[in-house]
Parts: structure tokens; C-alpha cells; sequence
């Protein structure tokens, strides 16, 4: 317990902000469930999103990656009561939309927007959703880091092949994000810069940082080369019949089936409280611990006549009612006599 307090100013202290990054790659076979057989992708009886994990479910070290799932807008061609689970699909599209989109001045739902203007331009009324766990995001995704590789091979088996596949990013996000979300940041999604596509839309996807949530647009797989189906699952269904006839569950499995590659960097925020706590010549010579002092007198003195001193060896961080906060432990002793001042820099993160 400390005898003597010094009181730290305001002009002895300031705060810093730490952005710690961490690549993150994950293999399409971890994805497909090709590499376990399908024992860590697990599915749920509600059926309105599959999870994938990166070891078998029943695995005691399985880590939770992401979670999958699709739906349509309101508004889209697609929304008829005869279509397979059409109202959950409604409902996740509109789900996501409220917490990443937000509303309108009439209070309507807004669809997602393929440029991220939401006053105009196409929208993104048919989309497949990539919730990304926070195990891997931490705090957010890392702006300008992020590819996705696809396979759009027209053939469901061979689907994957090398000249079959397009590469989606953030391309130029680092300088061209966009923040006009209630989730935070996010960029549009390009297939391979940061430019329109051929056809003139803006985008294939959106990418939302801080929520680690992927909008893939179902009209990314319409066609390839603008000519050939694409065949999107082992009954021969094209992207319009997947989305329409067939369950969550048969829709997150055929996007599952189509990722090669996909990684990223993570963020991880470090807030830090920095103290620079000043020892003046006068201040902190003398030791209040019992063993300081041998038949009254100081153990470190060798003559009478030498200078009081003391060995620093930790900082405590007091309230202002005198109660310990935190300790700061110095790598080894400091020696301390009226001779000399000493400032200690003391680092605070959560």
C-alpha cells in the first residue's frame, strides 16, 4: 500500500487508437464440407440459414466461421405464396435489410442498392447472405482486403474449375468506402475494379465492416459470358428456379458448393490510456517497506554521508479516493536519488 500519492494531470495523460490486423483465409473446402464430408456444416429444423464451422460439429475444438442463407425483397418478381418457404425468405431479406439498410421517410424497408445510392439505381432485390462470425472479424473487416473467389462454371460437378472462376473485392475501398448505413461502413463489391461492370450496373454485392456481413446479388449467376446457364445445383435447377422452388437449406448448400477461396483482414481495435508519471529529484527517495530500513538505519546506504535512494519497481494507478486500480510493473528496478528525475510511461488498454 503506498504512503505518498502523486496526483497525474491532465497534461499527463493522453490516449491513442492501435488497429491490429490479422489475415484470415478460408479454404473452399472448409466451406463445401468437402473436407470433412460435410460433418461441419450443420443445419437447423427452422431451415432459414446453414452454419459452417471449421471442424466437424460434434469436434470439441469446432469454431463457429459463418452462417448462410438467402431471401428476396417484397417488391421482387420472385415473391409469389407458391414458392418454397417464400415467407422466411421475405422476412431475412427484410430482416437484413432493416439493420443494414434502414428505412424510408414512410417507413418502408429499403432494398439493398447495387452502388450503395439509395435515392437511385438498381437494386438488389434477390441476394445471398454471408454472416461472417466475430470470431473471425473482430472488431471489422479490413477495408480494401477482401476477396471472394466463385465458381461459375455452367456444369454443377465441375462448377469450380480454374477457368471457371471470378474473384469478387472491396477493389479501392480503402478511399472509396461508404458510411451512409446504420451498420456502419461498407463497399460495393466488384469483380475485378473498382469501375462498373461491362453491363453497366455498379456492382455484384455488398460488404458490410463493422456487421462482417457479404450481400451477394443472385443475379451473379444468371449467366456466364452472358450466354450459358448456369446450372446451380445436382437437380439441374438454374439461379431463378433455386431461389424459387427449393428450400434456405438447397439454396445455401449450391453457394457453398461454388466458394473456392475466400480471405480477409480482420481489425482489431486497441484503445490505450497512456500516464507519464514524473519522479522529480525531490520525490520518491525513501522506501516505506519495513525491510528498507536495518537497526533504523538505510540498508542501500554504505556511509553516513551518502544520498538517500530508493529502487523503483512498480506504479500504482490510484482512485481519488485512494483505492488501487491497476499495477504497471517495471522489467527491472529503477534507482532513484535526489540526483536524478525520472519519468515512467505507463500504458492503460482495453
Amino acid at each position: 500500500m503506498a504512503k505518498i500519492f502523486k496526483t497525474i494531470t491532465s497534461d499527463n495523460i493522453t490516449s491513442t487508437r492501435t488497429l491490429l490486423h490479422e489475415n484470415v483465409p478460408i479454404t473452399g473446402s472448409i466451406v463445401s464440407g468437402s473436407l470433412y464430408e460435410g460433418l461441419n456444416i450443420k443445419t437447423y429444423s427452422h431451415g432459414m440459414f446453414e452454419s459452417v464451422y471449421d471442424y466437424p460439429v460434434l469436434s470439441s475444438s469446432a469454431n463457429h466461421l459463418m452462417d448462410l442463407t438467402c431471401g428476396y425483397y417484397t417488391g421482387s418478381a420472385m415473391n409469389e405464396d407458391a414458392n418454397e418457404q417464400n415467407t422466411k425468405k421475405v422476412n431475412i431479406y427484410g430482416q437484413m435489410a432493416q439493420v443494414l439498410v434502414g428505412y424510408d421517410a414512410t417507413g418502408s424497408v429499403m432494398p439493398f442498392d447495387r452502388d450503395g445510392d439509395l435515392s437511385s439505381g438498381d437494386k438488389i432485390n434477390e441476394a445471398y447472405f454471408v454472416n461472417l462470425s466475430r470470431l473471425l472479424t473482430k472488431d471489422e473487416i479490413r477495408k480494401g482486403e477482401f476477396r471472394l473467389t466463385m465458381g461459375t462454371g455452367s456444369v454443377f460437378d465441375d462448377a469450380n474449375l480454374p477457368a471457371d472462376t471470378i474473384t469478387l473485392g472491396d477493389y479501392g475501398a480503402a478511399d472509396a468506402y461508404k458510411s451512409n448505413s446504420p451498420a456502419g461502413d461498407y463497399a460495393v463489391l466488384y469483380t475485378s475494379s473498382a469501375t462498373p461492370l461491362e453491363d453497366g450496373t455498379s456492382g455484384v454485392g455488398l460488404l458490410y465492416y463493422q456487421a462482417g456481413i457479404v450481400v451477394l446479388t443472385a443475379s451473379f449467376f444468371f449467366q456466364t459470358d452472358g450466354a450459358v446457364d448456369i446450372v446451380m445445383d445436382a437437380d439441374g435447377n438454374l439461379i431463378d428456379a433455386l431461389m424459387e422452388d427449393t428450400t434456405i437449406d438447397a439454396n445455401s448448400s449450391a453457394i457453398r458448393h461454388r466458394v473456392v477461396n475466400l480471405v480477409f483482414d480482420n481489425t482489431i481495435e486497441l484503445n490505450s490510456t497512456i500516464y507519464f508519471c514524473n519522479a522529480n529529484h525531490n520525490e520518491f527517495n525513501y522506501s516505506s517497506n519495513p525491510t528498507y530500513l536495518s537497526g533504523s538505519r538505510i540498508r542501500v546506504k554504505e556511509n553516513t554521508q551518502d544520498a538517500p535512494s530508493a529502487y523503483l519497481t512498480s506504479v500504482g494507478l490510484y482512485s481519488a479516493d485512494n483505492e488501487l486500480l491497476a499495477t504497471a510493473k517495471l522489467s527491472e528496478p529503477l534507482k532513484k536519488e535526489p540526483s536524478n528525475s525520472l519519468t515512467l510511461r505507463v500504458r492503460l488498454d482495453y
